[in-house]
């Protein structure tokens, strides 16, 4: 009986040792539940606002070069796609021809101021001979009648000799301007017919540097950008942005230095354009952009880490953590990024309240942390 007894009491202690144990081993359990996650209250600072535009790029100068007169290619000097100087020979058009036009127009100038200088001897004689009556008025009037006739020939004959050496230098087709040069439309022993009103397009020449993005704002929002921002002189702002489409490459700062004096009552809208250095960038006239423009101050704006936040079907959202350190879902307004890390809360975040910095997977509704200043 006391051997039983014994046992009983055993095993009871035995029980009480256990649920004892697993008490402590459930406390110790919830208490290392409790994460650790990163807050953090947002920046406070005065930004300028800026509203994007899709634009496109174009060069500053786009020239047709053009053969001017006709006949075969006799030289092309220059590769397609090279960039050349302003004044380079980039084409020889057959010359013999026109070199003989000059040689001809050469000639009759040449004659027509030796005829010139005849009846110019002539009218002096006369003139003399008038004076004591050996000839007669009618002969005198003849002779400068000459006089006048043979100066007009000259000038006839020096603007066709002009015309001539003008004509042969369209056999030398030279860059108007510095740039690159696209295909040739004619290459070596290929004829070309361009003195025939419509001239022939023998290439075109880009000027890339500086270049230009155009870009268009609707009508309501250039007045409301107009009357609030400070950052505009006169009808045009002082700079704009040009982002490329490639996410990695860097802003470009660009100065507006046009804007259309007319809405396109189609679209209901105003073209912009800005022009940018382009010499470190290569940029290429056509391609697509999108020109950042400043539209506003905010003195107070509410800023945080983009990573901050997450994505859902409402849109932006962030994680709060109040005072007990628990944790709840916030839908928050946004903007655009600011120094390509932070963005702009415009609605949905006070400036004293804490948020999820970190690890947004980590944490859900209603879950208690403990903080980690960040």
């Amino acid at each position: 009986m006391k051997t039983t007894k014994f046992i009983l009491l055993s095993i009871m202690a035995l029980c009480l040792i256990f649920l004892f144990g697993c008490k402590n081993k459930n406390k110790q359990k919830t208490t290392s539940e409790i994460p650790k996650v990163s807050v953090a209250r947002p920046y406070v600072m005065p930004i300028v606002l800026h509203k994007d535009y899709p634009g496109y790029l174009l060069s500053n100068n786009i020239v047709d070069v053009v053969g001017r007169v006709s006949g075969y290619v006799t030289k092309q000097n220059f590769s397609s796609g090279q960039y050349i100087n302003e004044g380079d020979l980039l084409y020889i058009i057959e010359p013999t021809v026109y070199e003989n036009e000059v040689k001809k127009a050469e000639a009759n100038l040449k004659s027509a101021q030796a005829s010139l200088d005849y009846y110019k001897n002539n009218y002096q004689r006369m003139l003399e001979a008038s004076k004591s009556d050996a000839i007669s008025q009618i002969d005198l009037i003849q002779a400068e009648t000459n006089v006048r006739t043979a100066q007009a020939n000259v000038q006839n004959a020096e603007a066709n000799l002009k015309t001539a050496k003008n004509t042969l230098s369209y056999c030398y087709v030279k860059a108007p301007i510095s740039g690159v040069l696209t295909t040739s439309g004619a290459g070596e022993g290929e004829y070309v017919s361009g003195s025939d009103g419509s001239p022939f397009k023998l290439t075109t020449i880009y000027n890339n540097d500086p270049m230009y993005a155009y870009f268009n704002i609707e009508d309501n929002q250039y007045l409301m950008i107009r009357i609030s921002s400070k950052n505009w002189e006169n009808s045009l702002p002082k700079k704009v942005y040009v982002n490329m489409q490639e996410g990695d490459f860097p802003p470009i700062e660009a100065t507006p230095n046009y804007i259309s004096p007319f809405v396109n009552l189609k679209t209901g809208t105003l073209t912009l354009r800005a022009l940018f250095e382009n010499s470190k960038y290569d940029l290429k006239s056509g391609m697509y952009c999108t020109v950042s423009l400043p539209y506003g101050e905010e003195n107070e704006a509410i800023l945080i880490p983009d990573a901050s936040t997450g994505t859902d079907q409402l849109g932006r959202y962030i994680y709060i953590v109040n005072e007990d350190n628990i944790v709840s879902y916030r839908h928050i307004e946004v903007g655009e990024i600011i120094d390509d890390s932070l963005i702009h809360v415009k609605s949905g975040l006070n400036p004293d309240e804490r948020f999820v910095a970190k690890a947004l997977l980590k944490v859900r509704s209603g879950m208690k942390v403990e903080p980690i200043n960040n």
